[in-house]
């Protein structure tokens, strides 16, 4: 079923009320005034809705039911990943938002080849927040997954040693593996994943997340790609975490 998100303060009075890029949506959909369509705000509830009204201003739908959003994972996974070339960050967000995380934080690293700033920067963000938004609709979340940027390595590291259990993905790591760190945090709610560029991680770099409290781990005898590995260490939380 078609699924919009909508502001909470969109809904009231029994009425869900949509924006004109959403009634454009609708007509593209070919959904018409009385057939039946999932609206979500965003915060955990799923609305049922009819079609009453849809024209260039807007749409607006009669709520037939609420359930709650059956797509949000109980554990928060957020996803570090440093620049990339090409389009290798637009896929891993949207195989992220697919599998389950909270949110994907890009940052700048040493060895990164790709360095968008200002203006570029601004507008990778938007795009790969709607990258986001599209793969939460296709996949029914309950939440659309935030896509930011750091001005700096540190800076990330700082955001992702705040969690129950920072991952800190390095090709040299060669003791502690994934299992093992997340079966010594039982319970753990809020979960972040860094990865680094395609040259990998400067070994300065991994030795800074290990003294901030980041948990340096392998992801095995392969060495994957920079768009490979976020998405391997992701699926193997959320496996681990009773998601898949």
């Amino acid at each position: 079923m078609a699924r919009f998100f909508v502001s909470a303060s969109n809904i009231f009075g029994g009425v869900a009320y949509l924006s004109s890029s959403d009634s454009e949506h609708l007509r593209s959909l070919r959904i018409r005034n009385g057939e039946v369509f999932t609206v979500c705000d965003g915060n955990g509830t799923d609305y049922s809705c009819v079609l009453t009204r849809s024209d260039r201003d807007g749409a607006e739908a009669k709520i037939l039911g609420t359930s709650p959003s059956v797509g949000e994972p109980s554990v928060q996974v957020t996803l570090f990943m440093a620049y990339a070339k090409g389009d290798k960050n637009e896929h891993v967000v949207q195989k992220a938002v697919e599998l389950g995380a909270r949110g994907v934080i890009l940052f700048p690293s040493r060895r990164c080849v790709a360095r968008p700033e200002g203006s570029a920067l601004a507008k990778r963000i938007l795009r790969l927040s709607r990258i986001a938004e599209e793969a939460a609709k296709q996949c029914g979340r309950g939440a659309v997954p935030t896509v930011t940027a750091l001005d700096s390595f540190e800076e990330a590291v700082e955001r992702a040693s705040m969690t129950d259990v920072p991952l800190f993905c390095y090709e040299n790591e060669t003791d502690a593996g994934l299992k093992a760190a997340l079966d010594a945090c039982p319970g753990a709610r809020t979960v972040s994943v860094m990865c680094g560029p395609e040259g990998g991680f400067d070994p300065a770099e991994a030795g800074l997340a290990v003294e901030r409290g980041m948990r340096s781990v392998t992801l095995g005898k392969r060495i994957l790609r920079c768009e490979t590995a976020p998405l391997a260490a992701l699926t193997a939380v959320m496996f681990h975490t009773g998601e898949l």
